[in-house]
This record gives structure tokens, sequence and C-alpha cells, in this order.
């Protein structure tokens, strides 16, 4: 049990920690100036688009600002390394909780045995006292209730924020996909039309 204890107190950290990190995530979404930051792209405006990106704190324009800063060098390079630090904060402490639903039961089977050890240390000695006995097995089976009550929270747990995180990184990929495209056909727009332009005003020549 004062192996369990630690891991218990640990598992409570961790959860709420966790817990108020995506809660924080959740209020500083901003979907209009996400819709505003498209709305730039699809212009060609990557200035204004640039600094309403800046000005929020939400996770998936914060990405959006990285790439646009970085665009003339490799705009898809840019959004992946943006986005992969911030799908780094959102499964930071993930690993610990994965070790605690594996370690936790153990815990609690060790607490088993050495309860069992101890009822049936008590079966050979001179002095055999039903108290004695009933106290080694009830050891063990505390053990193995606080084992597996831990393993089972933090697995709930752990499940439930690695679907956050799964969910998140969708987003991350899908804004940064939408800036990729909503550019590139700004972009690719420009250049028709300014070569539309130069055909317009050069003289074509003559069949031969």
């Amino acid at each position: 049990m004062w192996l369990i204890l630690p891991v218990s107190l640990v598992a409570v950290s961790v959860i709420l920690e966790r817990a108020f990190w995506w809660n924080t995530h959740r209020r500083k979404r901003d979907n209009a100036k996400l819709d505003q930051v498209f709305g730039y792209l699809e212009e060609g405006n990557v200035v204004d688009a640039s600094t309403i990106a800046r000005q929020s704190h939400d996770s998936r324009l914060q990405v959006i600002y990285h790439g646009l800063n970085h665009h003339h060098s490799s705009l898809e390079g840019a959004l992946q390394i943006a986005a992969g630090i911030e799908i780094e904060r959102a499964g930071r402490f993930l690993v610990v909780l994965d070790t605690i639903v594996t370690l936790a039961p153990l815990l609690g089977l060790l607490g088993t045995v050495t309860g069992l050890m101890r009822a049936f240390f008590k079966l050979g000695g001179t002095e055999l006292s039903e108290q004695a006995i009933t106290g080694g097995i009830a050891e063990a089976l505390i053990a193995t209730a606080c084992g597996l009550s831990i393993a089972v929270v933090a697995l709930i747990a752990l499940n439930y924020f690695s679907a956050r995180l799964a969910k998140f990184q969708f987003e991350l990929q899908t804004a940064g996909t939408n800036t990729e495209v909503l550019l590139r056909t700004a972009w690719a727009g420009r250049e028709e039309t300014t070569r539309d332009k130069w055909l317009g005003s050069t003289p074509v020549a003559p069949a031969a």
C-alpha cells in the first residue's frame, strides 16, 4: 500500500493537470477569427491573415501564424513543426497515465502475494490465531482492490485524453491543409492573371 499511495497521487495530479489544460484550450478556441483568417488567405492577403492569427491564442491560429511567417522558405515544413509542438503539449504526461494503468494492478498483485505470504507464515507458526490469518488475507484483497481501482480510473482518463488528442491533431492538420490549399489557389490565380495580362499586351507573331 505504501507503493500504491504515491502512484495514486501521481495519477490524480496528472488527471487534474490535463483536465485543466484541456479546459483552458477549449476557452481559447476562436472559430470566428479562424474563418476570418481563411477568408484573407483565400484572397491571398497574407499580411492581414498573419496579423489576426498572431493576436489569437487558439492553437490552430498559432500554427497558421508560424506557417505564414515561414511560407517563403517552406510553408508545409513550418506548419508541420508548429503543429508538432502543439501536439506535444497536448499529449504531455499521457505516457505517465499509460504506465500507471499497467503498474497499479501489478502493485496490487504484489500486495496480494505479500498478504497471502504473511497469512501462510502465521499458519506455520506455533501461535495460530484467526485474526492474524484473516488480517493477511484482508491485506491482500485491499491491495488488489486499490491497485485495480487506480488502474480503472487511469485507463478511463487515458482513453478520454487520447481521444481529445486525436481530435486535436486532426483539427491542426485540417487547419494546415486549408492554409496550404487557400494560399496555393490564391497565388495560382495571381500568376494566371499576370500571365493573361502579359499575353494580351504582347503582339502575337503571324503564323508562318
